[in-house]
């Protein structure tokens, strides 16, 4: 499976990014990780150029002067854990795009890295004020800063939180749970639902599935079972989802659906 990321950068005002200055908030943040200015060194970055090399990888930072399109689903997910988050969108006027280049990019490293450059802008641009990633998950800056800083952390404690929601719903079988942003590393979506199971611990077991999934990849089989413990088995299916527009999810219950 390869998968590369498109995040956005939301401004409240239009700017270029300082690569220079991005460069060095880089390093700051993240010594392990080398990294260079591309096309002849720092001096060409005053220059314009868009993309920076971190260690074997080249990332394009580029300006946009103008707002992203609408996206009303976008931002009412984003504002159950962000309530600014509507205001946020309508107030910006222009944005970056942030991605990793290349054709067989690994989900996981991918992001990692995406990630970490993008921490680093927000340290060096002020007009930051929210995250779009991969068209999925909206995040503030503030809450951005703060995670990136664990991007290339080892599992798990790297921001999967950045790049999957976990969304609660209620269900015929009671309560569940679907993620929005996961089949970039494992395929499918989770769809969870139970009647034994507290809001809480159910929100628990699809975060802890899905961190599970983003560092192991597509390795849920249609009939598995995964638990605690042999007393706590949870069934797994591989379907299109019923209740989200036939998303192919790994449909969980704890045989209550």
């Amino acid at each position: 499976m390869s998968k590369s990321f498109l995040a956005l950068v939301l401004l409240d005002t239009p700017a270029t990014p300082d690569m220079v200055a991005l460069a060095k908030a880089i390093r700051a943040r993240h010594p392990e990780l080398p990294m260079e200015v591309e096309g002849g060194g720092e001096g060409s970055a005053r220059q314009g150029s868009p993309l920076i090399r971190c260690g074997n990888e080249l990332v394009v930072v580029m300006a946009m002067p103008g707002p992203i399109p609408e996206d009303t689903g976008l931002w009412s997910r984003a504002s159950t854990i962000w309530p600014q988050a509507k205001a946020v969108a309508a107030g910006h006027r222009g944005h970056l795009i942030v991605s990793v280049l290349g054709q067989n990019q690994r989900p996981l490293p991918t992001a990692r890295l995406t990630t970490a450059v993008i921490g680093a802008l927000i340290v060096t641009m002020p007009q930051c004020c929210a995250v779009v990633w991969n068209g999925k998950v909206a995040r503030s800056t503030d809450l951005w800063l703060d995670l990136s800083s664990r991007s290339l952390a080892p599992f798990p404690d790297y921001p999967c939180s950045l790049w999957i929601d976990i969304l609660p719903f209620r269900s015929e079988a009671g309560i569940g749970a679907v993620t929005m942003g996961l089949a970039a590393f494992a395929e499918r979506e989770i769809q969870f639902e139970t009647h034994k199971l507290s809001l809480g611990t159910l929100l628990n077991k699809v975060d802890g599935l899905a961190a599970y999934l983003v560092e192991h990849g597509a390795v849920v089989k249609d009939g598995d079972t995964f638990g605690r413990d042999a007393r706590e088995r949870f069934s797994v299916r591989h379907k299109d989802s019923d209740q989200f527009g036939g998303l192919p999810v790994l449909f969980c219950s704890d045989g209550s659906a």
